[in-house]
């Protein structure tokens, strides 16, 4: 299995229907990690946690961004 990196993700599937992982709200940002899996959480938890995904992450999606961000 080839792993691909890809900036143009539509945030439409981001959101619904995942909820935070951390507290259940509604997710707004979803991090891929280099193993493929993904974490999404809420806004709250997402700017809690930044410095620490940023950190692990090979790309970042805010359903409220126009643009992926690459970590």
């Amino acid at each position: 299995m080839t792993q691909t990196l890809t900036t143009n993700r539509s945030t439409d599937d981001l959101v619904v229907p995942f909820h935070c992982d951390r507290c259940g709200a509604l997710a707004k940002v979803r991090v891929v990690l280099a193993s493929g899996s993904d974490l999404v959480f809420c806004g709250h938890h997402a700017r809690e946690y930044d410095a620490k995904l940023r950190d692990i992450a090979i790309e970042i999606i805010d359903a409220d961004s126009e643009q992926p961000v690459t970590a």
